[in-house]
């Protein structure tokens, strides 16, 4: 059975927005996306479309270059799954990519999370609620609580990913083909 990659990149940009969710969650990371390539060009999830406003969101390719990803601590977590599961994954994201528009930022499900009431919106995620549900969607995992109830900290832990990588954002882009070497080794 042919088997793939899947990589899960967790950060903090050190915005005003991740600091306050910080002063809840009290972990390092507070983001979460997700990616098919070791280079993380396939990067996504559900986050801000406007760099200096976080209320406006919605799901979002990611670009570990810009301005806020670059300087952002990270952690990057690699996970071997079927071929087949990935294909899945990447067939559902692509669902989502293309009627994007009609998707928004689960803002409420945030503050949900603080009372731990499950709260769902029609095509609305947060970031881990979302990868949460591809991983759930796809079978490659299940979680103990709803997806609308998982965090970025919950996502390696019950999912099975293994840490690869951790560090600032912008030494993964320095020194991609070291730190590629440095996924490939760890994971196999």
């Amino acid at each position: 059975m042919e088997k793939k990659e899947i990589y899960l990149l967790l950060t903090d940009t050190g915005t005003l927005f991740t600091k306050t969710i910080k002063l809840y969650t009290k972990n390092p990371f507070n983001h979460a996306s997700i990616a098919f390539d070791g280079t993380l060009t396939e990067l996504y999830s559900f986050g801000r479309k406007n760099i200096h406003n976080p209320f406006i969101g919605g799901f979002v390719k990611e670009n570990i270059h810009d301005n806020l990803m670059r300087e952002a601590d990270c952690a990057i977590y690699s996970r071997s799954i079927p071929a087949e599961q990935c294909e899945k994954m990447i067939n559902y994201i692509q669902k989502i990519k293309e009627q994007q528009d009609q998707y928004r930022y689960n803002l409420l499900g945030l503050f949900a999370i603080i009372l731990r009431i499950r709260f769902n919106r029609e095509n609305a995620f947060f970031c881990s609620q979302f990868i949460a549900t591809v991983l759930a969607e796809c079978g490659v995992t299940t979680f103990p609580k709803p997806p609308s109830l998982v965090t970025p900290h919950d996502l390696p832990q019950v999912a099975g990913f293994q840490l690869v990588y951790r560090g600032k954002l912008s030494d993964f882009h320095t020194h991609p083909n070291k730190v590629n070497r440095h996924i490939q080794n760890t994971t196999h």
